[in-house]
């Protein structure tokens, strides 16, 4: 969409400088109410002077159409000094050639070219920097203009303000339900800015379209990007395409019906003579059917038959199907009812739920989760063990394991014998410093004497009877 900067701002040379794609973003905005000029490849007939009459375009899209008198090589996007009403304007080329005697007769515009206003001279630097600085007067403007028209209990509204190149004239546009006297405004306005006072009343529709906006189905609003003419809309054109007359759903941005139900109206209008009168009831034994709903696309037709015991039924049928009950009608037959005419309509059948991957089980992802853990946990362990072997320290003790010298003295038995002993004289809610050792148990009898009686050599034991003897 076109910003307010691409049509504030505009270099020397008339680019907009807002979004620096030199007007080519393809988006509508810099090219507001531009026309393909289809000719513009078509070499003009030999001897034959070039059209001098050229089309400018101005603020939100306003064009009019100027006399090229001094033959200025002119070209899309020129900005160019032309007159005005007072003093002069500034404004873009938009169309030029034989194709403007086109777009003349298209807007039934059938002043003479003499008479039209003329071209002065492509704008300096000082024309621009003027230009610019009367652009940026009309926000304030506007603003202040509302507060006047408050305090004169005016009913009305200021939608926009367009201020001339040169700063000298300010047209005013509004908006009102009822005739305004706005002859104290005027006096207001001229004393407060200084300027030559224009009043022009649109429009709710014009409004819209010098507003901008984005409409429901996404894009840039119609009236302010292509649309010129504005015809009127009226509910005949819901009707037509079967839609629900739902003014917030047909209602724009303006409050008015949408332009777009114009676009297709006419395919809609044709499309609907193939289809038989709705207001023809079909007669059967059981009932008269009525017409209720109409799909042109698929070109059926639903009918409600009304049944003597109060039981309705909505029947689908087929564009023929509906033209053959009607000709039988017609002739005096009444079939006994629509079932045997009507359009079986396919029932999917949805496939019954089954838990096969066991999507229902909420701790799923916690199995997952800890299989991975514990598969990391591994591997990292296996790294360590694999970067420990590679160091070369590593590989230094395992070659010295074999040497006597560099192993490590083995701790005493009789050590452990004194260890177990004292983790055996402790309490039994306490624990040895050895950690492999088991708590003491008081009904077992210690084993350090019979090891011993059993470790005493032969000898001694035979001295010992020889004694007693």
């Amino acid at each position: 969409m076109g910003c307010s900067s691409c049509s504030n701002n505009k270099s020397a040379d008339g680019v907009p400088n807002g979004c620096k794609s030199n007007g080519n973003c393809a988006s509508g905005g810099c090219e507001r109410m531009s026309v393909f000029n289809w000719l513009s490849d078509l070499p003009s007939p030999s001897g034959k002077k070039p059209f001098d009459v050229v089309e400018v375009s101005f603020k939100n899209g306003r064009k009019d159409f100027f006399r090229n008198t001094k033959g200025y090589s002119l070209y899309k996007g020129d900005s160019v000094v032309v007159e005005g009403n007072p003093g002069v304007d500034v404004g873009l080329v938009m169309l030029t050639g034989e194709l403007v005697k086109h777009q003349m007769k298209r807007k039934k515009e059938f002043t003479k070219p003499r008479d039209l206003k003329k071209i002065y001279r492509k704008p300096t630097e000082q024309d621009l920097e003027v230009w610019k600085e009367a652009r940026g007067r009309e926000y304030e403007t506007m603003h202040e203009t509302r507060e006047m028209a408050i305090k004169l209990g005016l009913q009305m509204k200021i939608s926009d303000v367009e201020y001339q190149a040169d700063g000298k004239k300010a047209t005013f546009y509004y908006t009102a339900d009822q005739r305004v006297d706005f002859r104290a405004l005027i006096k207001e306005i001229a004393d407060r800015f200084k300027v030559r006072v224009e009043m022009k009343q649109i429009g709710a529709r014009q409004e819209a379209g010098r507003l901008g906006g984005i409409g429901s189905c996404g894009r840039e609003l119609c009236c302010s990007t292509w649309l010129t003419d504005f015809r009127t809309v009226s509910t005949s054109a819901a009707r037509y395409q079967q839609l629900s007359l739902n003014p917030q759903k047909l209602a724009g941005q303006c409050g008015k019906l949408k332009c777009c139900l114009n676009f297709e109206l006419d395919q809609y209008a044709d499309a609907l003579k193939m289809f038989p009168d709705t207001r023809k009831a079909i007669q059967t034994k059981e009932g008269n059917a009525v017409h209720i709903k109409t799909d042109v696309f698929r070109r059926m037709m639903w009918y409600l038959v009304q049944k003597e015991k109060g039981q309705n039924a909505i029947v689908p049928l087929e564009v023929d199907k509906v033209v053959e009950l009607l000709t039988l009608n017609k002739k005096g037959t009444i079939p006994k009812d629509l079932k045997g005419f009507a359009v079986v309509e396919a029932v999917e059948v949805e496939p019954a739920y089954e838990n096969v991957v066991g999507q229902d089980d909420l701790t799923r992802f916690d199995k997952e989760f800890k299989k991975k853990k514990k598969n990391n946990r591994n591997n990292r362990n296996n790294k360590n063990r694999n970067n420990n072997r590679n160091k070369p320290e590593a590989k230094a003790g395992d070659a010295n394991r074999g040497n006597k010298s560099s192993q490590k003295p083995r701790a005493n038995n009789n050590n452990k014998r004194k260890n177990q002993q004292q983790g055996g004289e402790r309490k039994d809610g306490e624990l040895s410093g050895n950690n492999s050792q088991r708590r003491p148990n008081k009904n077992r009898k210690p084993s350090g004497n019979k090891n011993r009686n059993n470790n005493k050599p032969k000898g001694n034991s035979n001295a010992s009877n020889n004694d007693k003897a």
